[in-house]
Formats: structure tokens, C-alpha cells, sequence
């Protein structure tokens, strides 16, 4: 595809997009690593016993720890406007943005369904399910990798050897040829599966949630406190949803349209490159904002943050250190 237009007076967007994309990734690079690092200590060493879908924003906060830690090679390359590190880890980066993209999309709506159940079936759906989830899990990332291919088979790959230097990456590369309906039917494949259904599905636990509250409490759940808490997370999840996905996947097809050179309006087509960018930046963003949602959330993980919990913690580790090395002296 190209992206001039000969109707059309080019502007320099290619700079626009490397200083977008440099300050903002350097902006969210270390919360997210740091927020994410903590979630995933959290989660694995303080509330592996509770039911409260754990399993699922442990996925989740390793799909945001993994989309992190490609961010400085990012970084590196807007703010350089050179890729010294070869094209096949230009590729892997390239296919791991989009794979931990849509495995957050889809982790977060297993979050907001399991706090759903959890209100609206809780004697049903308690911690005996935790293989299941891992199962799911599971399934989770096969059909991401694999639903993820074509972004990185329809880039051409014959521009430079693997170990050689090359001026462009990621988004920059030049797409293969495709016929446009192909290229409409991955569009709509890629909007309904990584965006709208999940949305929609979010939407359902939502309001399901919030219906919840109107009605008297009873069986497992005998207080408003639990619904109430229930229904902040899955409303953060809507909200993630809203500011961070929403706003690239409408500007998605409009980017093809205007890379396809199917817009006649020169006004049009800048404020779509423009735009483009800004709402690539909030999708990325989710890895920095989902560690929040975490501790204003779930009681759970802000008491285990507490002073208190970790000084108790680093106490046990210490005394069980100390137990433990008595044990080998004596044997």
C-alpha cells in the first residue's frame, strides 16, 4: 500500500508518529514494568487460594508485562528512526504488540465474566474451577497467536537479510498485495473477534453486576459490600475497554482506507494519520493503567500491599530461611 497521495499535499507524519510513539512508550515503560512486576508477585505468592478469577489477571498482567518489555526496542527505534537489530526481531516485536494486545482484550473479559458469576452464581463458581481456567487460559493464547498471523505474514518480507540493518519496522513496513476483499474481510474478522464481542460481553457482566445490587442479599454473598466491589471491577474493565480500545478500533479500518488510498478528502486523510497514532498510544496504555485497576479494585491485593502484609511476609520468609538452615546443619 502506499501512503501518498498525489491529490493530496504530504506532510511529515512519519516524524509525527516517531516522537508520539517515542514519549509516550518512554512515559509508560517503567509503571508498567514496575506495576506489573508487583501484580504478578501479588498474585503468585500472597492469594493463590482465593476464587476471585486470579488466574486470569495473572495471564493478564503477563500479557502486559511481555507487550512492556518490548517497549524499549520501540522506544530505540522512534526516537533513532533507525532499526540496527535485524528484521526478524523487527517481525517478533512487530507480532508480539498485537498477540498481548488482543490477550489482554480477551483476559480482561474473563476477568469481568468470573466476577459475574461470582454475584450472580457464587455457590457454582468457587475455586474448584481453577483447572478449568487454566484451560482456558491456554486457549486463550493459542487463538491469539494464532488469530495474530496475518499481521506479520502480510508485511513483505524480502526487504533486507535476517542480521542486516534496515531504515523501517513495525507498522512501516510495506504491506504484501492484497485483494480488497481480503483485506475488508480480515477488517471485519479483526474488529468483531478483538473488539466488539468481548466489548459487548463486558457490557452483559456489567450490567448484570449492577443488577445484581437491586436485589436482596442471600446464599453465599450476604452483603452489598462484595456486589458493590464486584461491580467496580468489572466496570474498570468497561472502562479499560472505552479509553484504550475503543478509540483504536475505529480508527483501524479508517487507517487502511486511507493507506489503500481510497479517501478522496486531503483533510480527511490527515486528521486519520494523525489521529491513528494518538489512539494506538491509549491502546498501549492499558499495560500501565490494568496494575491500578488491581489495587483500587480488589481488597485483596491492596491489603497483601500494605506495610503491615509485607513486613508479615518478609517475617515468615525469614523465619522459615532460619528453620530451614537449622534443619540442614543439624542433617
Amino acid at each position: 500500500m502506499n501512503l501518498t497521495n498525489p491529490n493530496c499535499q504530504s506532510e511529515d507524519h512519519r516524524m509525527y508518529q516517531h516522537y508520539m510513539y517515542g514519549v509516550v512508550y518512554s512515559i509508560i515503560f517503567l509503571p508498567g514494568l514496575l506495576g506489573n512486576l508487583v501484580a504478578l508477585w501479588v498474585f503468585w505468592v500472597y492469594i493463590k487460594e482465593t476464587k476471585k478469577a486470579v488466574v486470569f489477571m495473572m495471564n493478564l498482567a503477563v500479557a502486559d508485562l511481555l507487550q512492556v518489555l518490548s517497549l524499549p526496542l520501540r522506544i530505540y527505534y522512534y526516537l533513532k528512526n533507525t532499526w540496527p537489530f535485524g528484521h526478524q526481531l523487527c517481525m517478533v516485536c512487530f507480532y508480539l504488540k498485537y498477540v498481548n494486545m488482543y490477550a489482554s482484550v480477551l483476559f480482561l473479559v474473563c476477568v469481568s465474566v468470573r466476577r459475574c458469576e461470582l454475584i450472580m452464581r457464587p455457590l457454582r463458581h468457587n475455586s474448584s474451577r481453577k483447572p478449568g481456567d487454566i484451560v482456558v487460559c491456554a486457549a486463550i493464547w493459542l487463538l491469539v497467536c494464532l488469530g495474530c498471523l496475518p499481521f506479520p505474514l502480510l508485511r513483505n518480507v524480502e526487504a533486507a537479510p535476517d542480521s542486516a540493518p534496515v531504515q523501517v519496522c513495525f507498522a512501516e513496513l510495506p504491506m504484501q498485495e492484497l485483494n480488497k476483499a481480503a483485506a475488508w474481510s480480515l477488517l471485519v474478522v479483526a474488529e468483531l473477534l478483538g473488539f466488539v464481542l468481548p466489548f459487548l460481553v463486558v457490557l452483559c457482566c456489567t450490567c448484570l453486576t449492577a443488577g445484581s445490587l437491586r436485589k436482596s442479599a442471600s446464599g453465599a454473598v450476604p452483603d452489598q459490600g462484595e456486589k458493590q466491589k464486584a461491580l467496580r471491577m468489572v466496570l474498570s474493565c468497561a472502562l479499560v475497554f472505552l479509553l484504550c480500545f475503543a478509540p483504536y478500533h475505529i480508527t483501524m479500518p479508517l487507517d487502511y482506507l486511507v493507506k489503500a488510498n481510497a479517501l478522496s478528502s486531503c483533510g480527511l486523510r490527515n486528521f486519520i494519520l494523525r489521529c491513528h497514532p494518538v489512539t494506538l498510544c491509549l491502546a498501549s496504555l492499558n499495560c500501565s493503567l490494568d496494575p491500578i485497576i488491581y489495587y483500587f479494585t480488589t481488597n485483596e491485593f491492596r491489603k497483601r500491599l500494605s506495610k503491615t502484609e509485607v513486613a508479615e511476609g518478609m517475617n515468615s520468609c525469614r523465619r522459615l530461611s532460619c528453620i530451614t538452615g537449622q534443619g540442614a546443619s543439624q542433617g
